[in-house]
């Protein structure tokens, strides 16, 4: 795949094809950028150690302020440092750091410039792709859909990197936190790293879920109705231990 050429190697390409324009315009990285530098690093590996992607073929990226810092073009993410650090602003001008941000960067600002996000994951998980490749939405198997904002909507496929990509994610997107890229992927944010990671990976088990029950010869999976997965939604905004109801687990 182009992309996942693109973004593999160990950098030194990137590095050096950024030359004395990157350093004219690199700032010092501020304390809280380190810290969620380190933060969004450990994600990445986590994309690649728990089989969401190969190689370097997704990326994070987390906001700070009006800083975006996001997985460079060309690094695999185990040799990433805290001197690797990449940061962009809004309008995509890079103001941190000397390697080339990732090809997926008009993705990543389109969903910070269109809703509250803080973090921003995308992966070629396998389930999910292939589920991509075969429905225009992802089929209400699991009340976790309502977790996602509702049922999984699958952006048409454009070319990587370009602006009409990130154009029908965004269309996809809406009233969403995550959605399917058609022949390419997933794309998830959320309020934190955490969160969005953990959205990736939801989405990707609902996927296989689909997936599995529909390999069974002469049945067909039960599916949940509108009305089931908004009710599901709106008791998982209170999940949890901090939240005013009680999950499951």
């Amino acid at each position: 795949m182009a992309e996942q050429r693109r973004d593999q190697g160990d950098g030194r390409g990137a590095r050096e094809s950024a030359g004395a324009a990157g350093e004219a315009r690199r700032r010092s990285v501020r304390a809280e950028e380190a810290h969620a530098w380190g933060a969004l690093v450990a994600t990445a590996r986590r994309t690649v150690s728990d089989g969401l992607v190969v190689g370097t073929s997704g990326n994070v990226s987390v906001r700070v302020g009006d800083t975006v810092l996001v997985t460079p073009s060309g690094v695999p993410y185990d040799r990433l440092a805290p001197a690797d650090t990449v940061g962009v602003d809004l309008d995509g001008r890079q103001v941190l750091g000397t390697l080339l941000p990732t090809s997926e960067l008009p993705m990543h600002l389109a969903v910070y410039r269109s809703t509250d996000a803080h973090a921003v994951v995308h992966t070629h998980a396998v389930h999910a792709t292939a589920v991509s490749t075969l429905v225009p939405e992802l089929p209400s198997v699991h009340y976790m859909s309502g977790a996602l904002g509702g049922p999984v909507r699958v952006a048409p496929y454009a070319t990587y990197g370009t602006e009409e990509l990130a154009e029908n994610m965004l269309h996809a997107l809406t009233d969403r936190s995550a959605c399917l890229l058609q022949n390419h992927g997933t794309i998830a944010y959320g309020t934190s790293l955490d969160q969005a990671f953990d959205r990736t990976a939801q989405l990707e088990w609902m996927c296989r879920l689909w997936l599995t029950a529909s390999s069974v010869p002469g049945l067909s999976p039960t599916l949940l109705t509108g009305e089931q997965v908004a009710e599901a939604g709106e008791r998982l905004r209170g999940y949890g231990q901090g939240g005013a109801r009680r999950g499951e687990g």
